[in-house]
């Protein structure tokens, strides 16, 4: 396995974010984790690429212990975090030269990724003359230079607008297939879940756990067409009543 979350229990003081928490992920493999607000996927997130460590259980990246020593995970949060004064290529570069890259390789190596990335040309561009997507793309650009086993994305098109996160989404799950990167992903979007990934991993509210692991069944190639199969719109309802379920019982219990 490139990833595995053992029995994997989070808390802060008296307040439990995860408890018992079990997942793993294939190399090669698209995961999705999928939650109620609040229910502990960015936590979750923070001991996967080791910024905190569990309460209990373990988290192995290619079998040894998470952390950010291990230079095995490589971690996109929700904003692109784009430094304004650098230039897009020097932004791209930026995680490199902080491993101890030079700056003229790490400039070689990022840059032989623009093209496919779709920024060829605003080398030079700061990243205010950049659109929200290519802002994404860039900031993702810096992440998988890093050539680490696992990448976590934490909603990376949360902010966007619904035609440019559309766009976005078909762009990644082409880039994905061109590629074969390890991802998990966090997401509030069910949509997004099933276009993008291989298996969606539902959590309950907090203290979460994972409730149930869904596969995604595909007879193609993951792009606008796959909205239509029926299977696709199965397994989102198969999404929905997991977590409108889940969160019904919880509030029956709450109430009573």
């Amino acid at each position: 396995m490139s990833l595995e979350v053992r029995g994997v229990t989070k808390a802060f003081g008296s307040l439990a974010v995860l408890r018992d928490l079990n997942l793993s992920v294939e190399p090669g493999e698209f995961a999705a984790v999928i939650g109620p607000s609040g229910s502990g996927k960015s936590t979750l997130f923070n001991l996967i690429s080791g910024l905190d460590r569990p309460t209990s259980g373990e988290i192995l990246v290619q079998g040894a212990p998470a952390s950010v020593a291990s230079g095995k995970v490589a971690y996109m949060p929700q904003k692109d975090l784009l430094f304004p004064w650098r230039t897009v290529l020097d932004n791209t570069a930026l995680g490199l030269e902080a491993q101890g890259v030079r700056k003229k390789e790490a400039r070689r190596r990022a840059g032989e990724l623009f093209e496919a990335f779709g920024l060829d040309g605003f080398q030079s561009s700061y990243p205010f003359e950049l659109s929200g997507g290519m802002r994404q793309r860039a900031a993702l650009l810096r992440t998988v230079v890093l050539e680490r086993p696992v990448l976590l994305l934490d909603e990376p098109f949360g902010a966007l607008d619904s035609l440019t996160r559309t766009e976005m989404q078909l762009w990644l799950a082409d880039m994905w297939q061109r590629y074969r990167w390890t991802v998990v992903l966090v997401t509030h979007d069910i949509r997004e879940a099933v276009l993008l990934a291989d298996t969606v991993h539902v959590l309950s509210p907090r203290p979460a756990t994972v409730v149930e692991r869904i596969e995604v069944p595909r007879s193609g190639p993951r792009g606008l067409d796959a909205l239509s199969e029926p299977e696709f719109a199965a397994t989102e309802r198969r999404l929905l009543d997991s977590l409108s379920g889940r969160v019904s019982r919880v509030n029956e219990v709450t109430a009573g």
